[in-house]
């Protein structure tokens, strides 16, 4: 398992409710336009192959970075989640 956090920029409302949709069913929401996915290589591809399928290459902005398998993740400012609750999609060797 490997985490990439995607990212875009949608110029139309309508594409952009699509991507979002999509986005849902393969990653997690963490900020407006921002999403973490977890999971293989070989989900990613089919989850940004059918990000493509949507987006206007012209106009649209879609990004996908890797993040360090052993890198420090923290988070800065106000919580997204209530205190007391953590997060089990981490990697366990955080």
């Amino acid at each position: 398992m490997r985490c990439w956090l995607i990212g875009y920029d949608i110029t139309s409302p309508k594409r952009l409710q699509r991507v979002y949709r999509v986005l849902l069913r393969y990653a997690t929401p963490i900020e407006y336009s921002v999403f973490l996915f977890t999971g293989t290589e070989c989900g990613k591809q089919r989850c940004l192959a059918e990000l493509l399928a949507l987006i206007d290459p012209k106009t649209d902005d879609l990004r996908c970075y890797p993040l360090p398998e052993r890198g420090l993740q923290e988070r800065i400012g106000k919580a997204t989640l209530p205190e007391g609750m953590h997060w089990s999609l981490l990697p366990s060797t955080l």
